[in-house]
């Protein structure tokens, strides 16, 4: 007699935000570190009303672990690092440790902190958050001459913070110039990580904004900008409709 065992439920369950990109970088991490999660994909107009009862903001991304319920993506994800720590996605030593935590404050200070502006409509206050996300990314471009990540060798949460936001700059305007090109390899390098493609929600909208990218095993229509969501395209052949 065979005896059917029930598939094992993940302890964890993550309330992500669809077109957040603070929801965004943490599935990163989740990615990055193969954690085992459910993730419950939530549109921000229709928020599931367990989200209130777990997190009195009633934000995301809101994370539940056992009996333990964590909001803000910056505390999800060093809670995370620190939980499962391998691979490391923060230095050891204390001082590169918070020269990290400084750059991640920095992030959401000047650039994340830019997000709603970005998007609203508001001519003259979207225009200045563009110029300051432009001049401000720019700005770091040379570190990427001499290093292939944020602080150094090694991927870390830094990388997993800025991602989202350079997948985004179509969807935000934002053209980069010439002298930015190290800072666009760079996030060529961060689009082509396994976590980083499986961070991507599948979307249905058809696209022609991307550019084919072939891995071990197959083709993508690699795509950027839409406007909907963290979104990636698995296709064929290119779509024929834009987002």
């Amino acid at each position: 007699m065979t005896t059917l065992i029930a598939p094992r439920k993940p302890v964890m369950t993550l309330y992500s935000g669809m077109s957040d990109p603070l929801s965004h970088r943490t599935r990163i991490v989740l990615y990055e570190k193969d954690i085992e999660c459910q993730v419950v994909e939530v549109d921000p107009a229709k928020k599931p009303r367990e989200l209130a009862d777990l997190n009195p903001y009633n934000d995301l991304p809101t994370m539940v672990d056992r009996d333990l319920v964590l909001y803000s993506s910056y505390i999800i994800n060093e809670y995370l690092d620190e939980r499962l720590p391998h691979p490391p996605l923060m230095p050891v030593d204390p001082v590169s440790r918070a020269k990290a935590r400084l750059m991640l404050m920095r992030f959401d200070r000047d650039w994340y902190s830019l997000l709603p502006d970005l998007t609203s409509n508001d001519k003259r206050a979207s225009t200045k958050a563009r110029t300051a996300l432009r001049d401000g990314l720019t700005v770091i471009s040379p570190i990427f001459k001499e290093q292939p990540f944020v602080i150094g060798a090694e991927f870390s949460l830094v990388d997993c913070s800025l991602a989202p936001i350079l997948w985004r700059l179509d969807h935000y305007g934002i053209d980069l110039p010439r002298q930015a090109k190290p800072l666009l390899d760079y996030a060529e390098r961060l689009f082509a990580r396994k976590s980083f493609r499986l961070s991507l929600y599948i979307c249905s909208a058809p696209s022609t904004i991307g550019r084919w990218r072939t891995d071990s095993r197959r083709t993508w229509w690699w795509t950027r900008g839409c406007p909907a969501c963290a979104c990636r395209r698995v296709t064929p052949t290119p779509p024929a409709a834009s987002c």
